[in-house]
């Protein structure tokens, strides 16, 4: 391997560990956030919130909204960050390559 490849090779690893990074902490802030407003709604910090605080539950019918909506742009974020562990996206990517490849040869072969 030369100390070109292996810079290069560093580089992808240093930006997948950066990923991986970035997605856990989503993940921690998702559970952090959530749990905290689920724990609200169920009226279980109720006696530790300030007097005043709102407790009646229509308050707090949004948190399922946000929980699932949350929960779709984290499966998306794991999904683009482990797009080559899925057999269908690499499989997808290679038909594509293929697709553009014969357009790119069609198109060179008509002005031959």
């Amino acid at each position: 391997m030369t100390m070109d490849q292996s810079g290069t090779s560093l580089e992808r690893a240093n930006k997948r560990i950066k990923e991986l990074k970035g997605f856990y902490r989503h993940i921690l802030i998702f559970i952090a956030v959530n749990g905290f407003l689920f724990l609200l709604q169920s009226g279980v910090l109720h006696p530790f919130m300030p007097e005043g605080f709102p407790t009646e539950t229509y308050y707090f019918d949004w948190v399922n909204a946000n929980i699932a909506i949350w929960g779709i742009i984290l499966l998306v974020h794991a999904i683009i960050v482990y797009r080559g562990k899925f057999p269908f996206f690499k499989k997808w990517e290679e038909r594509q390559i293929q697709k553009y490849m014969d357009e790119d040869r069609n198109e060179m072969d008509r002005y031959k």
